[in-house]
């Protein structure tokens, strides 16, 4: 049950919840401090837990900051994303050659449109993508279109690194999807038939060796590339986490040197406290000394007082009894 005037835990994490996904609008460059912001207000009010979720918190890279952007910013382009995935998927794998030409231009159409879009809004947040950055964001929409796992990722909106496309599916040419689900059909016909004998091995045409090398060397440079680029990117990654950590080793040294100054100030404030306490209680025992000393002068003259009443009246007696 919830107490009265709180707002349980549920409400508790429906706020955490919020709190992550605007964090992770912020640019890189401002992450970590707002992070340690906010984790900081949450251990501030209690909530130990959700300042450790926020903590845990990885900032994401630039490419994957700005398709977090787009996904909060541009919602039915994303959700048109989406759809045209599950569209995608479900063609490829009913082998659908009509659905797969067609959503496959769609597929390039809108993820060219959308890697625009998410460099536009970064550009206007003031945070520029380089190509390599828009690569990136191309080969994580890609992903989404491609795998269900990467689009539930991105649907998320928390990404912290570029997602790379399956292999088999959009890493390769635009049309190569349709020509293989029309290719397989053709194959399962063909292959309960019994083969021919072939008359005679032909010699492949000397054109054709050249074509096949050539095809060979333009796979092993794509290979390169791709492998170059794989590494590129996982470089840029850890230099971000590098920078990432020196800028954490950086805060929480600034933090340890405040508190270090905390504590001396209180140190000081502690040592000015006791000198004060032990001037009071010398003025304290001063005023106490004194104050026995006029109650005791203040006895002595009320016995005098007493003893002058007296002499006062014995005389007024004498007098009146000699009149």
């Amino acid at each position: 049950m919830q107490r009265k005037g709180g707002r349980g835990r549920r409400g508790e994490e429906s706020d955490v919840e919020a709190v992550l996904d605007g964090l992770y609008t912020v640019p890189p460059s401002g992450f970590v401090a707002r992070r340690e912001e906010l984790a900081a207000a949450a251990r501030t009010a209690g909530r130990a837990e959700d300042s450790r979720r926020i903590r845990a918190a990885r900032r994401p890279t630039l490419a994957a900051w700005a398709a977090n952007l787009l996904l909060r910013q541009e919602p039915d382009d994303s959700r048109r994303l989406l759809e045209l995935g599950e569209g995608l998927r479900e063609a490829y794998r009913t082998l659908d050659p009509a659905a797969l030409k067609d959503l496959s231009a769609q597929r390039r159409r809108i993820v060219a449109a959308l890697t625009r879009q998410a460099a536009r809004l970064a550009e206007q947040a003031g945070h520029p993508l380089s190509a390599a950055a828009q690569q990136d964001v191309s080969a994580t929409l890609h992903a989404v279109l491609a795998d269900p796992g990467a689009a539930e990722q991105w649907a998320g909106g928390r990404l912290t690194g570029a997602l790379d496309p399956p292999s088999d599916f959009v890493s390769s040419g635009p049309d190569d999807a349709a020509v293989t689900a029309t290719a397989r059909p053709k194959a399962a016909r063909t292959a309960g038939r019994p083969a021919k004998e072939p008359a005679r091995a032909a010699a492949p045409a000397p054109e054709d060796e050249l074509a096949e090398r050539r095809r060979a060397r333009q796979e092993q440079l794509a290979a390169a590339r791709a492998a170059a680029e794989e590494a590129e990117r996982r470089l840029r990654e850890r230099r971000e986490e590098a920078a990432e950590a020196a800028e954490a080793l950086t805060r929480s040294r600034e933090r340890r040197a405040e508190a270090r100054r905390e504590v001396e100030a209180a140190e000081r404030r502690l040592r000015a406290a006791r000198e004060a306490a032990e001037d009071a209680d010398r003025a304290g025992r001063e005023a106490e000394e004194r104050h026995r000393s006029a109650t005791d002068a203040r006895s002595a003259a009320e016995r005098d007082a007493r003893a002058a009443t007296q002499e006062v009246r014995r005389l007024e007696g004498r007098t009146r009894r000699r009149t």
